[in-house]
């Protein structure tokens, strides 16, 4: 039997100590996501970028406290990679619309977490991305009167967009059923709309896979029992002033 060296021991033990990810630096902290001990600086440079971080790990909810204030500070200097035309600039929301308009801006992020819920691959990303071709569609159709179908070649956003639209639907049916006819306007959805995204923006890490907007999302709208409402219980959450 040949006899293992001891520095072949200690390279086998160094190892086993590295990061699982970059198996240079030594191992600190245990990741769920890849199931293994890695390092502080893969964790930090791959946390919802190639990792795809579970919501409750303790190192990406400490990381989003301050990333998320960095991002937005980086968008108003121009510094991020979003064009700030995306923020639809122009579009001024006031408080007092907020307050006119809670029912319907609940009933948009309502629609916006259960297409989050229905599809657990979706990211932030995919939220904002659909909000705002939904938003571009409706600031057509105000400004201009053309009905405007927003080009969406992905199919989650497709869905993600569909959702959306049956609640504006279905607030428009139950506006008609209560007071006799529907109030909503197009300016408002789209008001709605734009708040919902520059919400987004201002949550989100700014990372290819985060979801810190849709876990913001999911704790306005906690699962119970069944996974999530369907469209008859989603109405019924709509309440007409």
């Amino acid at each position: 039997m040949e006899l293992v060296s001891f520095r072949e021991i200690i390279k086998s033990e160094g190892r086993r100590l590295s990061c699982a990810i970059c198996e240079e630096r030594k191992e600190k902290r245990f990741c769920p996501a890849v199931h293994g001990r890695i390092c502080p600086q893969c964790c930090g440079e791959q946390r919802e970028v190639t990792i795809d971080c579970p919501s409750d790990c303790p190192y990406l909810q400490q990381a989003r406290a301050h990333a998320t204030e960095h991002y937005a500070k980086a968008q108003n200097e121009g510094l991020g990679e979003l064009d700030r035309e995306v923020l639809f600039p122009e579009i001024a929301i006031a408080e007092q619309f907020l307050y006119e308009r809670e029912e319907l801006i609940m009933g948009l992020s309502f629609a916006l977490a259960k297409s989050a819920r229905a599809d657990r691959s979706l990211t932030d990303r995919d939220l904002i991305a659909a909000a705002g071709s939904l938003a571009k569609s409706y600031q057509t159709l105000v400004n201009s009167g053309l009905i405007y179908e927003p080009q969406i070649p992905n199919l989650a956003h497709q869905s993600i967009a569909r959702e959306v639209e049956t609640m504006v639907r279905e607030f428009r049916e139950a506006e008609q059923k209560h007071i006799g006819h529907t109030r909503l306007r197009d300016s408002d959805v789209l008001k709605a709309l734009v708040f919902l995204l520059r919400m987004g923006l201002a949550r989100t890490s700014g990372r290819p896979r985060s979801r810190a907007f849709v876990d913001f999302l999911f704790a306005q709208f906690p699962e119970k029992g069944s996974a999530i409402a369907g469209q008859e219980e989603a109405g019924s959450r709509i309440v007409i002033p």
